[in-house]
């Protein structure tokens, strides 16, 4: 390359990425926000935050306690759009969920009742608690954000995105995620108990005043510009769709790249919607650090919550104590970084 393209081509990135920290400025209020009332868990408010910029929904696992439910609802808090929690029980119903239709005596006409899932946010609290039906009610709306409300179909709010709590260590009265839903979740985090340090803020913030709310500090249709910017002007170059490639293939062909071992012990690859979103939360935790183009580091950052519940480990594996982060963490460390 001659000086006065390098030269150019650095002028071009500079620019890109002076927009990005413009159009991103709002981003570091909603932590600072978040960071008043949340002590620690920025990798979680991070994941939020990346589903809120590309459309996506996320599935948080957790022990009780970790304060999983109080974050979502403080980051939602800080958006200026409606908010709805639903607490998943064994006797939900898909009528709960995405409303019904009542019969009007006087008009002998049935008048549709929109149910909570007709809002921006919604936090699915203990998701695997309700029964396969009220699961599957939400897989239409997950993918393609509309409803189907007796003989009419509508379309959800926009921006929309479902927040699903799971509790792993409870096996009685749950009902595991069908594969479907799994798949259509965005991200898969899992979320560890604070340090020493952390917990000690935690006793002296939450055994004396308790801070309030944070006040919204974005509206829906900034939101929806962040994602358009986030889609069309972050930058990623063809080494990092290849990357990218390479790793979720090696998931479902671990021979092919060099993983023979691997073979065995998983029984399910990736799915395409591993490719893509590998590709839509490394461009939002780009757009969250204020820079214009993706690195190889950004899509080894969010590997983990992308990946690990799409890929199926075989009997095998799991008689060996062998799960899917560790097959996950092991790729990342071998397939070649450009």
């Amino acid at each position: 390359m001659y000086p006065r393209d390098r030269l150019r081509l650095m002028t071009s990135i500079e620019q890109r990425n002076e927009r990005i920290r413009q159009e991103s400025e709002f981003i570091r209020g909603i932590l600072d926000a978040t960071g008043v009332v949340i002590v620690g868990q920025e990798s979680l408010i991070e994941r939020l935050l990346m589903a809120l910029l590309t459309g996506g929904h996320v599935l948080i696992e957790g022990v009780p306690g970790l304060a999983k439910t109080l974050t979502i609802k403080t980051l939602a808090a800080t958006i200026n759009a409606d908010f709805q929690r639903i607490q998943f029980t064994p006797d939900l119903l898909p009528a709960d969920l995405i409303g019904t239709q009542i019969y009007n005596p006087r008009t002998g006409a049935f008048t549709p009742k929109p149910g909570p899932i007709f809002s921006n946010i919604v936090l699915a609290d203990e998701i695997n608690r309700a029964p396969a039906k009220v699961q599957s009610a939400l897989l239409e709306a997950m993918e393609e954000k509309q409803v189907t409300l007796g003989d009419e179909t509508r379309p959800l709010e926009n921006p929309f995105m479902v927040l699903a709590t799971q509790n792993p260590i409870e096996q009685e009265g749950t009902y595991p995620l069908p594969e479907a839903q799994l798949d259509r979740f965005m991200l898969k985090v899992i979320v560890q108990y604070p340090t020493r340090d952390e917990e000690r803020t935690i006793i002296d913030r939450m055994t004396g005043e308790i801070p309030p709310m944070p006040q919204p500090i974005v509206t829906a249709e900034a939101i929806e510009r962040a994602r358009q910017i986030v889609s069309n002007h972050i930058y990623v170059d063809e080494k990092i769709k290849d990357y990218v490639l390479d790793l979720v293939g090696a998931t479902r062909h671990p021979a092919e790249h060099g993983f023979a071992d691997l073979a065995p012990l998983i029984e399910i690859g990736a799915s395409p919607r591993a490719t893509i979103n590998l590709i839509k939360c490394a461009k939002a935790y780009a757009f969250i650090r204020g820079r214009g183009y993706i690195k190889p580091e950004d899509v080894k950052t969010v590997a983990l919550d992308v990946l690990r519940h799409r890929i199926g480990v075989s009997f095998e594996a799991e008689a060996e104590a062998i799960t899917a982060d560790m097959m996950i963490s092991r790729l990342l460390k071998q397939v070649r970084v450009p």
